[in-house]
Formats: C-alpha cells, sequence, structure tokens
C-alpha cells in the first residue's frame, strides 16, 4: 500500500511499539528539535538519532519528520 501512496498505520496505539529511548527521540523530533539538539540532550551522536527516527518511522507507519507530532498523539 505505501509504494501506491497510502499510509499504512498499524492497529491499536503506535506509540506502545516504540522503546522508551525512540519514543523520547520522536517526542523531542515532533516538537521540532533537530537531531544535533536531540543529541545534546540525550548525549547521543546526532547520526544515531537518525538511525533511531529511520527505524521508527515504519513502526509508526510514516514516512515524514512532518507526520510525527500526528502519529504520537492520541486517537
Amino acid at each position: 500500500m505505501r509504494a501506491a501512496g497510502e499510509t499504512v498505520r498499524p492497529a491499536g496505539n503506535a506509540r506502545d511499539s516504540l522503546s522508551p529511548q525512540e519514543l523520547q527521540i520522536a517526542t523531542l523530533a515532533a516538537q521540532g528539535l533537530t537531531n544535533k539538539e536531540i543529541g545534546r540532550q540525550l548525549f547521543l551522536s546526532p547520526r544515531t538519532v537518525g538511525t533511531h527516527l529511520y527505524r521508527l518511522f515504519p513502526k509508526l507507519g510514516i514516512t515524514a519528520r512532518a507526520e510525527l507530532a500526528a502519529a504520537l498523539s492520541p486517537h
């Protein structure tokens, strides 16, 4: 479905599929912080932050950083 341009969201609360660190990174990114700013706060490299975001996007069924806030909000 994703190849056809459809957004695929996992059933249930997508937040539950994230690890605590992924949730923390996703929340900060949804607030508009850059990878560098998130890394400074969490004592991680910006590259590590990017890797976490890359891995959590499919878990949330999103393809862009701009979709994070909506994906994390309770429905």
